[in-house]
């Protein structure tokens, strides 16, 4: 290995582990939530399903906060600019507090008929909606936390991120078996424990970005005209992402009408797919950061190199998580409830997500690239033609509902969840085949400052 080489390697570690142990905190705020629910009953845990579909949807639609400011920096600090990098930090961040009010907003007052989409039973429904009216409420959080860790990310820090995530995480687990089941307050005190540490997370990472903005003499107001320019820049992440949400929701929809044992199954299956996909996401976000600073720097060969080493690394991630799941599938059930037929279920569905795991790795990397490259434009038209091809696979697992379930019985439940997810990863094989096409030419690699 030469020198560069070994630097290259350095680097993206630094970036990744860090940004890989933040990330796997942020799921298990949920997988905390969906084990300290679980054993409220089939209802609550499959109305935590539905309400966090919803929710992530509400805080997710607007992840170019995250990915935006970390490309826009990243090529800003590449090109010499840490204070423009910082800039693009403190717009993004003022762009997150409007967004996650008005988001609040319509999610607290919706929140019976969001739920409702899904078609789950009325029990779930009255679960989803308590859990979705109180957690709203940590909305604005949420999006800051995007906003003001993506710029933290482009100035190539990845381990403030993870000191936060880690100290709510930490305070969610306490607050939540608390309030549901010391003061027994349900679902509901499971959203309050969840609003509490966002909150805090949000406060915390602000005050780092205010150090910031001190230190290159920055002003902390509101500048109108450039917060929509950077609403304006993050249009295309926009569509991506809502097509992104859309299969998510689509495959929920399909799971509710199934009924409450797949659900269930599917919501405690999902949420391991999400604690996955965090996982390998850290790779995702060192590309990202990586990426913008060598184009703004107008290194393309580095840019090639690096892009190269991750998508190996993030090929043998996929292959040790898949390995991982295979493993400990027999038993997970139980962690998250004492039902019998979920367990069964979330046994099923987990073959399928651990087969699909190198896919996976190689997916969420080349999409770090390519919107660390600024391609998001390329991007959004991806997704929706990604979008369009699950369509007609997802809506036949759940015309073939009554056939896969087999009278009801755990076998045909365990049988419609493995469906499910074999329909989810042919979306992901569609969306795998149309990022390699991209990612082998050079048509995505634009250099310098592109704002």
């Amino acid at each position: 290995m030469s020198a560069s080489e070994e630097t290259q390697h350095r680097e993206v570690l630094r970036l990744a582990v860090p940004a890989f142990l933040a990330l796997v905190a942020e799921p298990l705020f949920l997988l905390v939530d969906s084990a300290i629910v679980g054993r409220l009953g089939v209802e609550p845990l499959a109305g935590l399903g539905v309400a966090s579909a919803v929710l992530l949807t509400a805080a997710n639609v607007f992840v170019f906060l995250a990915y935006g400011t970390t490309s826009v920096g990243a090529r800003r600090l590449g090109a010499g600019s840490r204070s423009g990098a910082v800039a693009a930090g403190i717009d993004g961040t003022w762009l997150a507090v409007v967004l996650g009010l008005g988001a609040t907003a319509v999610v607290a007052l919706l929140a019976r008929p969001l739920s409702g989409v899904f078609g789950a039973s009325p029990a779930v429904l009255d679960e989803a909606t308590t859990y979705l009216r109180v957690s709203a409420l940590g909305l604005p959080a949420m999006l800051v936390v995007l906003a003001t860790t993506g710029v933290l990310r482009g100035l190539q820090d990845t381990r403030t991120p993870l000191v936060v995530a880690v100290g709510g995480f930490t305070v969610n687990a306490g607050l939540n078996l608390w309030f549901v089941h010391g003061l027994g307050w349900g679902i509901a005190g499971s959203a309050w424990g969840t609003v509490i540490a966002q909150t805090g997370m949000a406060l915390a990472l602000v005050r780092v970005l205010v150090r910031e903005a001190r230190r290159a003499r920055l002003p902390l107001r509101a500048h109108p005209g450039r917060v929509l320019a950077a609403a304006r820049g993050g249009v295309p992440l926009l569509v991506r992402t809502l097509a992104l949400r859309a299969v998510l929701l689509l495959t929920t929809w399909v799971a509710a009408g199934l009924g409450d044992v797949p659900l269930a199954a599917y919501q405690v299956t999902a949420t391991i797919w999400s604690f996955l996909t965090f996982a390998l996401d850290a790779l995702a976000i060192a590309a990202q950061a990586v990426t913008g600073r060598t184009l703004g720097a107008g290194d393309l060969p580095r840019t090639r190199a690096a892009t190269r080493l991750m998508l190996r690394w993030g090929v043998l991630g996929g292959v040790v998580l898949g390995l991982v799941v295979l493993f400990v599938r027999p038993v997970v059930g139980a962690w998250f409830t004492p039902d019998e037929g979920v367990q069964a279920a979330i046994a099923a569905g987990l073959l399928v997500v651990a087969l699909g795991q190198p896919l996976s790795g190689f997916v969420f990397v080349v999409d770090g690239v390519l919107i660390g490259a600024g391609d998001g434009r390329w991007l959004a038209g991806a997704m929706l033609v990604t979008l369009l091809a699950y369509l007609p696979v997802v809506l036949a697992v759940r015309l073939a509902g009554d056939w896969l379930l087999e009278g009801g019985s755990l076998v045909g439940q365990g049988h419609a969840v493995t469906w499910l997810w074999l329909a989810f990863t042919t979306f992901m094989a569609v969306r795998g085949t149309l990022m390699w096409l991209r990612v082998r030419t050079d048509r995505w690699m634009v250099t310098g400052d592109t704002r």
